[in-house]
């Protein structure tokens, strides 16, 4: 519709034909009433729909993008789903200073890549992520984020909150700082929860507050940087709270969490001097009832599970398996030598670094494990040479004991080996690398080995035989741990949907590998002739590799090796060489197959007739995870 012009012309006509002589001017309301009589006014009303944003409605876990506001009068600049009957609290981080590990940072070209800060938040089952601000001592943080503030119990469901339901609700909004540097390796700066309620007792329902991050595992006493917040209550509150209420409730429940952390620790005392009653050298075993998290926050090692459900984004405990072996592997980070510096990450802080250590994964695997209504605990030990490792194991309602490593995707079934057969008899050999164990834990139960011997070997799985497991009170255990028992425990965020698009991934990981490839042959003075047909009938073979990660089943093999027979004429020889990452740097990867003799010489191939191919496949998972397979592969003339 062409409205400026047509309105244009009504006005002009309506001019000419109404403007008698002795009048000078027409009123606005003349105008109107003259659009409105042809029809226009209608035909715009038609034209206009007001979009809302539908995605983030069927998708809870895709993470929301940051909405924005003008300051001065909230109107949304950007597309959202606002609701009218709910509240919002508006949180702004307007800018950072004293970042001083980045003081001496040039300030970056423009198109120059940089290392950048993004923040994460996540606020009762909501995530955001801000928008990578480059590394600096004053970073520009720019963002708004719009978090519902919502009771889900029963009846509140469809009333907005008021001052005093939300002064109930403890959960924290949970802040993790990410760096990530030039080649795309990410970097946990800080984690910190932020106690909002402070905004019900200032006036207007507006304030600002400085935070000061502090840093991680072993630098957690020293400042990293500071953040300059604004919260607000969208829509404004008709009542606030005098600041002192609100005070009184935040210490009443720092006093009642103390307390209750104070009886588990007496508790967990008593418990451990029992335990070591039964054998003195029960003192030598792993049984972990504590573990730090990034913070230097002593937690009950209970607190870090919860069943966690994926939604539509993992359809099988296999599948949850695969997602969590694919996340990368990293030891906490520790200066100096001197040992492995222990450091549990809070699920926000493991999923946005997307990586962490065995501890993070297999705490991660038990809680999706128990989602999918599994009996899965966490199983604290020992593997070869004495290393400290955790995996994760499941109890079938039939005795069948399945471990599940959460490093590698892989599972084992659990045979024990009898100690009372004669020492002749052949005992199976163990498949799985754990050696000892010394506890198993979930959510709601805590477990220490008292059998003579921790061996994983000839260990007994009978969880409920007091006399081979002790366990700790459930109550005890549910007073620390349970959602909602105290508000030092951080709750679950929802897994997020992958943003990465496979194909598009594939393709630039391919087309850099060429280049690598071609280059490489160039400096040795060689030629390099690609064969896309033959690169295209790789594709199934990557394809049932995952397939075989995910299930464990292997199938489509015989149509990719008479494919191959049929490209390859009589005469001339096949190699191929298939490797899997789990990350996205096509030089890193090219460097890691370049270490591989057989794929060496495929890269390197001499002879007649040399055709070369590459096929790259990514897989997405949930987080932005992603499994990358490659296959280098060459065809050539066998000259005797």
């Amino acid at each position: 519709m062409d409205v400026h012009g047509r309105i244009r012309e009504i006005l002009a006509e309506t001019i000419r034909e109404e403007l008698a002589p002795d009048q000078q001017q027409l009123s606005t309301e003349d105008l109107i009433k003259a659009l409105r009589r042809r029809g226009i006014i209608d035909d715009v009303m038609k034209e206009l729909n007001f979009v809302t944003d539908s995605v983030d409605q069927e998708l809870p876990s895709s993470p929301k993008q940051p909405v924005c506001f003008t300051d001065r009068q909230s109107t949304l600049l950007k597309k959202t789903n606002i609701d009218p009957t709910r509240r919002y609290l508006y949180l702004q981080v307007l800018g950072g200073k004293a970042f001083l590990e980045h003081l001496q940072e040039p300030e970056p070209l423009p198109g120059q890549v940089c290392s950048t800060f993004t923040l994460c938040l996540h606020f009762r089952n909501q995530r955001f992520r801000s928008k990578p601000v480059p590394c600096a001592c004053e970073p520009d943080f720019h963002d708004g984020f719009l978090l519902e503030v919502h009771r889900e119990s029963l009846g509140d469901g469809t009333r907005m909150a008021d001052s005093t339901t939300m002064l109930s609700i403890s959960d924290p909004v949970h802040m993790v700082l990410i760096k990530t540097d030039i080649f795309g390796e990410t970097t946990l700066v800080a984690s910190y929860f932020l106690e909002w309620r402070s905004v019900l007792g200032s006036e207007n329902g507006v304030t600002s507050l400085t935070v000061e991050l502090m840093g991680v595992g072993t630098e957690s006493k020293v400042s990293v940087g500071i953040l300059n917040i604004k919260l607000e209550m969208y829509p404004p509150l008709n009542q606030t709270l005098s600041q002192e209420v609100v005070n009184t409730q935040l210490a009443l429940e720092r006093q009642k969490t103390a307390e209750k952390e104070r009886l588990f620790l007496v508790y967990a005392k008593q418990w451990w001097r029992e335990y070591l009653q039964i054998r003195p050298s029960h003192n030598s075993r792993l049984v972990k009832i504590f573990a730090q998290d990034e913070n230097g926050i002593n937690r009950p090692v209970c607190s870090y599970i919860k069943p966690l459900r994926a939604g539509r984004l993992l359809d099988t405990p296999r599948q949850a398996a695969r997602f969590v072996n694919v996340l990368g592997y990293e030891r906490a980070p520790v200066i100096g030598g001197g040992g492995k510096q222990e450091q549990w990450c809070t699920l926000l802080a493991f999923l946005c670094r997307n990586k962490g250590d065995c501890e993070d994964h297999a705490n991660l695997l038990c809680s999706l494990l128990l989602g999918y209504g599994l009996e899965a605990f966490v199983c604290v030990g020992t593997k070869a040479k004495g290393v400290p490792h955790a995996w994760v194991m499941t109890c079938g309602t039939d005795g069948t004991i399945t471990f599940w490593e959460s490093l590698t995707g892989h599972r084992y079934i659990h045979k024990p080996a009898n100690p009372d057969e004669s020492p002749v008899a052949e005992q199976p050999k163990p498949l799985y690398p754990y050696r000892t164990i010394g506890c198993v834990f979930n959510h709601q139960m805590f477990l220490g080995n008292c059998q003579p011997s921790d061996s994983v070997e000839i260990c007994v799985f009978d969880l409920n035989d007091e006399s081979k497991w002790k366990p700790m009170s459930e109550e005890a255990i549910r007073s620390v741990c349970a959602p909602g028992a105290t508000t030092s425990l951080p709750p679950f965020p929802p897994l997020c949907a992958s943003t990465i698009d496979a194909s598009v991934t594939s393709n630039e990981i391919e087309m850099q590998l060429r280049l690598l490839v071609s280059e490489h042959r160039k400096d040795l003075g060689l030629t390099t002739v690609w064969e896309d047909q033959l690169s295209y009938l790789l594709s199934p073979a990557l394809a049932s590799y995952e397939f075989e990660r995910t299930t464990s089943i292997s199938a489509g093999n015989e149509e990719f090796q008479d494919a191959i027979r049929r490209a390859v004429p009589d005469g001339h020889t096949f190699k191929g060489f298939p490797i899997h990452f789990v990350y996205r740097n096509a030089r890193r990867a090219f460097a890691t197959c370049l270490r591989s003799p057989f794929c060496e010489e495929i890269i390197c191939c001499r002879g007649d007739q040399v055709r070369l191919a590459v096929r790259v496949r990514v897989f997405t998972y949930p987080e932005s995870a992603c499994a990358v397979w490659i296959m280098f592969a060459c065809k050539y003339r066998s000259v005797l």
